[in-house]
């Protein structure tokens, strides 16, 4: 059973800067995908960016170029790097693992969910 816990979230006004951080229970990082997914009141959730573990990325277009996701060698952190937030990133955001195999940036492909960290960008 693999845990993971959130942190990182805050307010912030438009234009400004978080770095949200995801750590595990242990080392299981190797070999799963691993992705920020985020849900703002009354939407679905919806994927933010994954990172397989061959390090490739992939990110939903609406944060391409703002976000970065990443993870520490040791892969025992997962990291989502925000710059230039808008009001509209405004959700709460979760840690989410796939075990199996590919990477594809869906919650219905995630076997593993942090309980979230909450992101409020005002105008």
């Amino acid at each position: 059973q693999v845990q993971l816990w959130e942190s990182g979230g805050g307010s912030v006004q438009a234009g400004g800067s978080l770095r949200l951080s995801c750590t595990a229970t242990k080392s299981t990082y190797s070999g799963y995908c691993m992705a920020w997914f985020r849900q703002a009141p009354g939407k679905q959730r919806e994927g933010v960016a994954s990172i397989d573990h061959d390090g490739t990325t992939t990110y939903t277009d609406s944060v391409k170029g703002r976000f970065t996701i990443s993870q520490d060698n040791g892969q025992t952190s997962l990291y989502l790097e925000m710059n230039s937030l808008k009001p509209e990133d405004t959700a709460m955001y979760f840690c989410a693992a796939d075990a199996g195999w590919g990477c594809e940036l869906s919650a219905g492909n995630m076997d593993y969910w942090g309980k979230g960290t909450l992101v409020v960008v005002s105008s």
